[in-house]
């Protein structure tokens, strides 16, 4: 069995969980996105409490409205968290990410 480093572990559990709560498939409903989030991303779980919120956090992640959650648009909200949760835990808080997803 090949070892796997901590990064690929942490992607490879991204899109194991993107998957559980899309039931296997391609895309995810908002129902099937709150759960997830109130389950493994308790940081803005109470923000898609909200369907203010909920309209927020898609419209960041680039999903149009009726329209389902695909694992790009949940990307999106990955690489905004990774940005939030960077600056929030870093003890150099001179150091800014201004990591860009293109």
């Amino acid at each position: 069995l090949a070892e796997y480093s901590d990064l690929e572990l942490a992607i490879n559990t991204l899109a194991a969980e993107f998957h559980k709560a899309a039931d296997d498939g391609p895309t995810m409903n908002t129902t099937q996105f709150q759960t997830m989030i109130s389950k493994q991303m308790p940081a803005i779980a109470k923000t898609v409490e909200s369907e203010e919120g909920l309209g927020k956090i898609l419209e960041l992640m680039g999903v149009q409205s009726g329209q389902n959650i695909s694992f790009e648009n949940f990307w999106k909200l990955i690489n905004s968290q990774a940005l939030q949760l960077f600056g929030t835990m870093r003890k150099d808080k001179s150091t800014k990410c201004t990591c860009l997803l293109q």
